[in-house]
């Protein structure tokens, strides 16, 4: 079904973008976007979108955008975790625009979609809530009302980039419902009156979370108000994205390990001669490589809109949630102590993985969640 070998225009995707990377994301840019309140750069955000067109890639031609699949986005993103970015690409381009795709109106995505992918607008999708939980159970937050004239009631948690965001879809249930009935998508202006923002503190500075707190928050459903199907879909598609970012920083921590057991030397020689360097070097190497093809295949799942993009959505988030904490830990492990200081970059990979382990759920989730669509 997917070829794993990329085209000559895919890999001129991935040099463009990487060169643009390695430019506006080196280190010191990304240490001092943890440290601002917006955490990331509006002239950078422009030029993503102005000079390579990222925040368009899979939104479809006739709403603005550039009409390419989830492979290009999944390459996209990999560069995009290899350099750490700093911006509100993911809750943008890979969760908003996907929930609007996936559950709004024709009429809806025209208003919603050329907004994103020209740039101009930044969006947030707010679905969990203080409980934490990723499946319908958790959607506490309640819709009063029909159409476009809705109010919101409750409160949202971990919403990546919602104190910046434009706009906000948020998951909500209409009154008396239980389960996935009731569930949808709704559209909600970021300075809504009724709607409080406010920034977490989280360990994964490079990717900032708000808790959006709504009391009788004006909003309009997007397609129909009971849409568990369209949430669903794009927590699959949020999955299939978020592996192959994991992937782009596993692939990193692997190279700065190998890179950094060639040059230290212990016993006059380099680190790397030793066999239990080898032999950790070796793990992280299958390791990622295998999370590589799991990724990839997740991706062309998902363009190729497959049946089977529920199951390799979850063996995807699975296994490289896995991989890029173990490949981020082992990298510490490997530069010894001035890879558990600050100056270092070995913690910023570690903690994006934790947090990526848990964003969507984490790994023990969707093993469970595998397990019980291939009916074990």
């Amino acid at each position: 079904m997917v070829d794993f070998a990329f085209s000559e225009e895919q890999d001129q995707l991935r040099d463009a973008v990487r060169r643009f990377l390695e430019a506006k994301s080196p280190s010191a840019e990304v240490r001092r976007l943890m440290e601002s309140d917006e955490g990331y750069d509006p002239a950078v955000w422009s030029q993503m979108a102005n000079e390579l067109g990222l925040q368009s890639i899979h939104i479809p031609e006739e709403y603005g955008g550039q009409g390419f699949t989830w492979v290009e986005l999944g390459i996209v993103l990999e560069e995009m975790g290899a350099a750490l970015l700093c911006a509100p690409y993911f809750s943008t381009v890979v969760l908003a625009a996907s929930a609007i795709m996936n559950g709004a109106t024709p009429e809806q995505q025209a208003e919603l979609l050329p907004g994103i992918a020209s740039g101009e607008t930044i969006a947030a999708l707010a679905i969990t809530e203080p409980n934490g939980k990723w499946d319908a159970s958790g959607v506490e937050l309640v819709a009063s009302g029909t159409g476009d004239s809705v109010t919101l009631n409750g409160t949202k948690s971990y919403v990546i980039d919602g104190h910046i965001a434009n706009v906000v879809i948020a998951v909500a249930r209409t009154e008396g419902t239980s389960g996935t009935d009731g569930v949808g998508l709704y559209a909600v202006d970021g300075d809504a009156a009724g709607l409080t923002r406010t920034q977490l503190a989280t360990l994964d500075q490079t990717r900032k979370q708000a808790k959006l707190e709504f009391e009788n928050v004006p909003a309009r459903a997007l397609g129909a108000a009971s849409n568990w199907e369209a949430v669903e879909k794009t927590l699959q598609h949020a999955s299939v994205g978020i592996s192959n970012e994991m992937v782009g920083g596993a692939q990193k921590v692997l190279d700065m390990s190998v890179e950094y057991a060639k040059v230290r030397v212990q016993f006059g020689r380099p680190i790397g001669s030793f066999q239990a360097i080898k032999h950790k070097c070796a793990d992280m190497l299958l390791e990622v490589e295998s999370a590589k093809s799991a990724a990839y295949y997740a991706a062309g799942t998902a363009a190729e809109d497959s049946d089977e993009l529920p199951v390799i959505a979850s063996l995807a988030k699975a296994y490289c949630s896995d991989a890029y904490f173990h490949a981020s830990a082992e990298n510490i492990q490997i530069h010894g102590g001035i890879g558990f200081t600050w100056e270092h970059d070995a913690h910023l990979y570690f903690k994006r993985a934790k947090s990526s382990e848990v964003l969507l759920g984490d790994a023990t989730y969707h093993r469970e969640r595998l397990a019980t669509l291939i009916g074990i």
